[in-house]
């Protein structure tokens, strides 16, 4: 990277590999912010210190060679694509946390886990310098916990919010589909007729909507198993009675020991 030369419009895409259509959304968006000037990064790191379970770290999906190839067809100036070594000596006593967006929704069940990405995103930024960052929509409460930590540590970066990626029948594309089973990838299109049904019932009251999400999931698709299903403030993420300010319907939902994520913008009327 110190030999790479800068640019003012330098964009970066952070991912974990296993390259998909969502990715490639991603990287589409960060081309189109490059000009003819700038230079788009994809960074690949599979960061350890962001799995609080050790063999969903080791099973984790790593494919470079299609990455590449991927990355290759989008157009990118440059993968950054380091090892664990060049980006954790073993011996650091400092780490990033954020204390209240990281309560809620994925942080209440994943302890450590978004430590681990403020640690390794403040790493990339610092590493690479960009001038914009682009996240995705999927992993909202992510995005949420990035754009405080920009503004909270005053690193001067654009943060570039990506719609989620569907396939055909609504389930959000993830490295993880590809983990489920033919019953399972069958009903797993069940989270997005939950999510929806929210959005489009005239009811306000989230409890009431909630309960009308979960009869769906548990009658479409016996084999998920709830983590959680909340209706919360879009902006600080806390679980809300009643929908009368923009809010997030977010579920995350086992199939086997596969964990998907969905969530869905709701609009007050």
């Amino acid at each position: 990277m110190v030999k790479w030369p800068r640019t003012n419009d330098t964009v970066l895409v952070p991912t974990m590999g296993a390259l998909h259509e969502g990715h490639r959304e991603l990287i589409r968006a960060g081309k189109n912010l490059t000009g003819e000037e700038g230079t788009l990064i994809v960074s690949i790191y599979v960061n350890p210190t962001q799995f609080n379970d050790k063999k969903d770290f080791k099973s984790y999906p790593k494919t470079f060679d299609q990455d590449y190839k991927i990355c290759e067809e989008e157009g990118v100036d440059l993968i950054f694509h380091p090892s664990d070594s060049e980006m954790y000596s073993g011996k650091e006593t400092v780490s990033v946390t954020e204390s209240k967006l990281t309560k809620y929704l994925c942080g209440a069940s994943r302890s450590g886990h978004f430590e681990g990405v403020c640690t390794v995103v403040t790493k990339l930024f610092n590493i690479i310098k960009p001038a914009t960052a682009v996240f995705g929509k999927k992993d909202y409460q992510q995005l949420a916990i990035i754009k405080k930590l920009v503004t909270d540590l005053n690193f001067s970066i654009k943060i570039i919010e990506a719609e989620t990626v569907r396939e055909q029948d609504g389930l959000a594309i993830s490295s993880r589909n590809k983990f489920l089973n033919a019953e399972e990838r069958k009903q797993s299109n069940t989270i997005y007729k939950a999510l929806t049904a929210i959005r489009s019932s005239t009811e306000r009251q989230a409890s009431e909507l909630i309960a009308l999400s979960r009869s769906i999931i548990e009658s479409e698709a016996p084999l998920g198993t709830i983590d959680y299903l909340e209706i919360v403030d879009r902006k600080t993420l806390e679980p809300i009675q009643k929908i009368d300010r923009p809010s997030l319907a977010a579920i995350a939902i086992f199939f086997s020991k596969t964990r998907l994520i969905d969530n869905i913008e709701i609009n007050s009327l």
